[in-house]
């Protein structure tokens, strides 16, 4: 009878043997190229599944993106409408405070020409009692040198006119090339100078200055007694005119505002006067007093 036909890995079996390269069945697989198919392939399916993954990272970012870029877009559209509407309302606001300032100042202005005009029928009136007794001429002649000295009566005379003002196209601070603007500080110097060099009344722009007046500035006004002046700042100053102006010229006050002048265009000028007059300042706030001590106590 004729059986099947057998093979040859049947019949080797069958006999007992085995391929020589059995144990070496890991090289095999790695020659024969089955390893690195499965490699491959193992690689090629872990990069689409990164692949993918960086897709849906990248397209949650763009979308995070595109959001906070149509927020930034909201936000500056609605600070732009708010700025239109609120333009009007602050254009009519500060036309309403600029009437109540001018107002106010006219006001003011009323009231200081009241109290000049009761000043001198009080004037008058003191030094018509006074002059009934040589004891009350004395009293009179003391009352009048106080004044003086504390700006309380008017003044004229001779003197010396310094003129300062803001270099032509100022534009603000002197940090730029076109700066050259006067600030409280300059006329500060300047009336100290004139003070030290002999003045004995002193004015910036008709305003009377006493010991205790102040010269400041709010926002870019200067004030002199608290009332707002504005350029070309006039500062006059009663006295021997030759005397004031030599012991003024070369003074630090001069130096400062010759400085001011050439290195920023401020404007910068003295002048004699023959005929200055200066009205009585304000009435004097006393903020301390104490009664003086008795003869001989």
């Amino acid at each position: 009878m004729i059986g099947r036909r057998r093979g040859p890995d049947e019949a080797e079996r069958e006999a007992g043997w085995r391929r020589p390269d059995a144990s070496m069945s890991l090289l095999s697989d790695l020659f024969a190229g089955k390893l690195l198919d499965a490699g491959y392939a193992e690689a090629a399916a872990r990069r689409a599944a990164d692949g993918g993954t960086r897709a849906r990272a990248g397209r949650l970012r763009g979308s995070g993106t595109l959001a906070v870029l149509v927020a930034i877009g909201v936000l500056i559209a609605v600070a732009g409408a708010q700025v239109r509407r609120s333009e009007p309302v602050a254009a009519k606001e500060r036309a309403r405070l600029i009437d109540q300032i001018h107002a106010r100042t006219g006001e003011t202005d009323a009231l200081q020409r009241r109290l000049d005009q009761l000043r001198a029928d009080t004037g008058r009136e003191r030094a018509a009692a006074l002059a009934r007794s040589a004891a009350g001429r004395r009293v009179r002649q003391d009352l009048a040198a106080q004044a003086a000295a504390a700006g309380a009566v008017p003044a004229a005379g001779p003197g010396l006119v310094v003129t300062v003002d803001d270099a032509p196209g100022t534009a603000g601070d002197r940090a730029g090339a076109s700066g050259g603007r006067v600030y409280d500080q300059d006329l500060q110097v300047l009336v100290n100078g004139l003070w030290a060099a002999g003045a004995t009344a002193i004015g910036i722009n008709g305003r009377r200055l006493t010991p205790v007046t102040a010269i400041r500035t709010a926002g870019e006004a200067i004030l002199v007694d608290y009332r707002a002046l504005s350029g070309p700042y006039e500062v006059t100053a009663l006295g021997d005119p030759d005397r004031v102006r030599s012991a003024f010229t070369g003074s630090a006050a001069d130096r400062r505002l010759r400085a001011l002048e050439d290195r920023y265009g401020l404007r910068y000028g003295t002048r004699r006067t023959s005929g200055a007059r200066l009205p009585a300042a304000g009435a004097l706030r006393l903020r301390y007093a104490a009664p003086a001590p008795e003869a001989g106590g």
